[in-house]
């Protein structure tokens, strides 16, 4: 069972990224997936999740309405498309199968994280 993270990297304010979440091993239209963050220092937070079929999503107040969340499940793949980046948006993000606002899965996963640095 694998969740890769990928897409991260050095961004100015302002600008966009698009992350992507590769699931393999396992059958990810049976999950919903999130979308978690950790800023340097401070401890792991909830920014997004979208449920399995894809139907509904959640996001932090932080990032509503500069993160859109989608999913692919023929390519078994969750994008975060993330725009008007800040500096406070710098993290390490995770895609996970673990408990969030858009339900709760069967067995828990978490991907090796892809780092996000906004920075001029």
């Amino acid at each position: 069972v694998q969740l890769q993270a990928s897409g991260g990297g050095l961004v100015q304010p302002g600008g966009s990224l698009r992350l992507s979440c590769a699931a393999a091993g396992f059958n990810p239209e049976d999950y919903s997936i999130g979308w978690f963050r950790q800023p340097p220092g401070k401890e792991r937070e909830g920014v997004s999740c979208i449920s399995s079929r894809g139907d509904s999503a959640y996001y932090a107040d932080s990032v509503k309405g500069r993160f859109a969340i989608s999913r692919d499940n023929f390519k078994n793949t969750v994008y975060l498309q993330m725009n008007s980046l800040k500096p406070e948006d710098t993290a390490v993000y995770y895609c996970t199968t673990a408990p969030t606002a858009c339900g709760i899965n069967r067995r828990t996963w978490w991907g090796q994280g892809t780092q996000v640095t906004v920075s001029s």
